[in-house]
């Protein structure tokens, strides 16, 4: 029987294959409002086959978006705008729905990336940013605000909103977004956090605020539901956040009860260095699984169907994440189904494209006509 195609149980929530859907930016929105291309784009993935689909990284505060086109869930108008891609996701999927709830600190105010992708200036149109510490993500960069301790209430007040609005439209799971240079991992990297206070120089400072976001998100989302993180396992830069801290934060959170450990890396400097090649990031996911005890999420350049197979069935991560893959092939998980002898979840509209080789890939089904 295919591992990867098998059930695990994360608090109340039972996914039934390993394989989730990763979050990804489309910078669509219109002022953090869901747009016709999220409800296409998320209507779509949602019969990808997956367990789980992670809505992309939705922003708790307008100057936390990455660029003017992010997704948000700080306005009343965003909320309804999602309950409607939900109610129509629910109609047709019994895929799981995720969120990634994010706030993008110094990397905010971004172009699109087809625009370039580069820091917009305030007179241009762009706004005033804020971090853990009043240094810019690039050299000749405008800097960011240091967040005092008004700004870092109004922001964990902001994810705990966030959150109370995911729950109200019926979001299945959370994901905090402590990677990729944003906010959290801002605070957690000595590359980009040099503050004097409790939130700064040590470890234990450096993880203090992430994890204090975490405590608070999971305080007010109802307990079956779970509540992950997504983490930089390495910032790929000498004198930054590396796996060994990784593994710090991980048991922190593990004391807190936290679902799982999405093993990304990289994104809070410009000097990094990353040694790319297919599932770089999987010895990530499997130190962190066997240093902490957590779940884990394994990401990055794993596109074949097998190779997934064997990362979940060997033990090195229990569950894996596409996301430009999905994208490519919408039907990923289908294939891989039909690769590793799975079976996989598709709607009856859908039933007749089973090929003659993989009688049972949907399960049982029965089709009739006159």
């Amino acid at each position: 029987m295919s591992v990867l195609f098998s059930p695990i149980k994360l608090r109340g929530l039972t996914l039934k294959n390993r394989i989730v859907v990763s979050p990804m930016c489309q910078y669509s929105a219109d002022d953090g409002v869901a747009t016709d291309w999220h409800f296409t784009h998320i209507n779509n993935l949602s019969l990808s086959g997956a367990a789980m689909f992670c809505i992309e990284a939705t922003h708790v505060e307008a100057i936390g978006r990455i660029t003017p086109g992010c997704l948000g869930l700080y306005s009343d108008a965003a909320e309804a705008a999602l309950k409607q891609v939900l109610t129509s996701v629910r109609k047709h999927s019994s895929t799981a729905i995720a969120m990634q709830l994010a706030h993008a600190g110094r990397k905010a105010s971004s172009a699109r990336p087809w625009d370039g992708g580069q820091l917009i200036p305030v007179e241009q149109g762009g706004w005033q940013t804020v971090a853990p510490s009043a240094l810019p993500h690039k050299d000749g960069e405008a800097a960011p605000l240091a967040l005092d301790a008004a700004g870092l209430k109004r922001i964990r007040d902001a994810f705990v909103d966030s959150a109370k609005r995911a729950e109200r439209i019926g979001i299945d799971a959370i994901e905090l977004h402590g990677a990729h240079g944003y906010l959290l991992h801002q605070f957690l990297s000595p590359i980009s956090n040099k503050r004097t206070d409790k939130y700064g120089g040590s470890l234990q400072n450096r993880m203090r605020f992430p994890l204090e976001i975490y405590d608070a998100v999971r305080a007010v989302f109802p307990h079956d539901k779970p509540v992950g993180m997504r983490v930089s396992s390495t910032d790929w830069v000498e004198g930054g956040w590396d796996l060994t801290q990784t593994i710090e934060f991980a048991n922190a959170l593990k004391a807190r009860g936290v679902d799982w450990i999405d093993a990304s890396s990289g994104g809070v400097s410009p000097l990094q260095k990353i040694p790319l090649g297919p599932g770089y990031q999987v010895q990530f996911a499997e130190a962190i699984k066997r240093e902490t005890g957590l779940p884990t999420i394994a990401v990055g350049l794993i596109t074949d169907g097998k190779q997934a197979e064997e990362i979940v069935a060997s033990g090195k991560a229990d569950m894996i994440a596409l996301a430009r893959g999905m994208l490519y092939d919408p039907r990923w998980a289908w294939h891989a189904a039909a690769d590793v002898g799975g079976e996989v979840e598709a709607p009856p509209q859908y039933w007749r494209s089973q090929p003659s080789t993989q009688k049972a890939l949907f399960g049982k089904t029965t089709f009739g006509a006159r």
